[in-house]
């Protein structure tokens, strides 16, 4: 009984055109499919590069709370980068679109993480770990 990784990620967002224009314009998910119900509108997302599928929700009924890290449920969503050189260019393009974000920093144990927040403030990271542990020292 093997688990092959993620299939995909959902993410609750309160407004849905917004947040499908926003992971495809600042981190490259392409939307490939929509379903609406009376209840929800979702888009599943397909990263051009990796292959990732997220999958962008919006519940239409009900309050909506701003994400808070500090609830049980997801921390923060974190995406993997090859190389540091990959997390310094991803930085400048953060910059570029006026995404606030944190400096990368250092994760521990060799990795580096660059912080920052989609528009509903949900945390995200994207993480490069050393495959060779003498690489982050």
């Amino acid at each position: 009984m093997a688990i092959l990784g993620w299939a995909h990620v959902t993410l609750t967002v309160t407004d849905h055109d917004r947040s499908v224009g926003w992971y495809e314009r600042v981190l490259g998910f392409e939307p490939t499919a929509t379903q609406h119900r009376p209840s929800w509108v979702r888009t599943l997302c397909v990263h051009r590069d990796s292959g990732t599928v997220l999958v962008l929700q919006q519940h239409l009924s009900g309050a909506v709370e701003r994400f808070d890290e500090r609830r049980p449920g997801l921390d923060h969503l974190a995406l993997g980068v090859a190389t540091p050189a990959e997390l310094e260019e991803w930085q400048e393009r953060l910059a570029g679109l006026d995404v606030d974000y944190s400096p990368i920093a250092d994760a521990g144990r060799g990795g580096l993480a660059l912080n920052f927040r989609d528009p509903d403030g949900i945390a995200l990271e994207l993480f490069h770990r050393p495959q060779n542990p003498d690489e982050g020292n």
